[in-house]
């Protein structure tokens, strides 16, 4: 599913939008910039069911020089197997991790996801993929997102559910649960799954 013309289009105003409310001077540029943000709001509209208060806070709510948003997943294997965890959010499987967090760097944002929401304790060890998450058949986002892969190894725990997730679980790479496909897909298990029968392969990037 590559993403709607028409969402990439509205991301992009967007983004324009932000930089000339945080650079323009000129009250008449200002306006113009100011129009330019409800028009990609209005945009988005049609790919959500939130009202355009809510959209317009989440989706042109930003200050600054607008960045992609920074996705951190834990790939952690044990016996061939996939560790995920199901959220209760929807009901679905996807890998422990969520968005970066402030003053942590990639490795230890996988490393607190996994404690967080499977129980388990992991060491980072390489990156092994960063995608662009409109290359990769997820759903329609209002994000521009870069989704970071951390390898981890296992070095204990016990799988604990969370306040985000219900069930922790190691799944096999043909044998997959239902997926949260706003987090991961099945074209992006089999490429994490390449890095468990290869190691020494290289990053993945798109």
């Amino acid at each position: 599913m590559k993403e709607p013309k028409r969402l990439t289009l509205a991301k992009e105003l967007q983004a324009l939008a932000q930089s000339g409310l945080t650079y323009s001077k000129d009250q008449f540029d200002i306006g113009r910039f100011e129009r330019i943000r409800e028009i990609s709001t209005e945009m988005l509209e049609g790919f959500t069911d939130e009202p355009i208060p809510i959209i317009k806070d989440l989706f042109a709510g930003g200050t600054g020089y607008q960045t992609p948003k920074v996705d951190v997943r834990a790939v952690v294997f044990k016996d061939a197997k996939l560790l995920m965890v199901k959220e209760r959010s929807d009901n679905s499987w996807a890998l422990a991790g969520g968005w970066g967090d402030i003053g942590l760097t990639p490795a230890e944002v996988a490393v607190k996801e996994v404690r967080e929401e499977s129980g388990y304790h992991v060491q980072a060890q390489r990156l092994v993929a960063v995608m662009d998450k409109k290359c990769h058949n997820h759903p329609p986002s209002a994000y521009h997102t870069y989704k970071i892969f951390i390898l981890c190894s296992l070095d204990g725990g016990t799988p604990t559910p969370s306040v985000e997730t219900s069930e922790v679980c190691f799944f096999e790479k043909d044998k997959l649960p239902s997926l949260s496909h706003s987090r991961i897909t099945e074209e992006q298990i089999k490429i994490l799954f390449q890095y468990y029968d290869d190691p020494d392969s290289p990053a993945y990037f798109d």
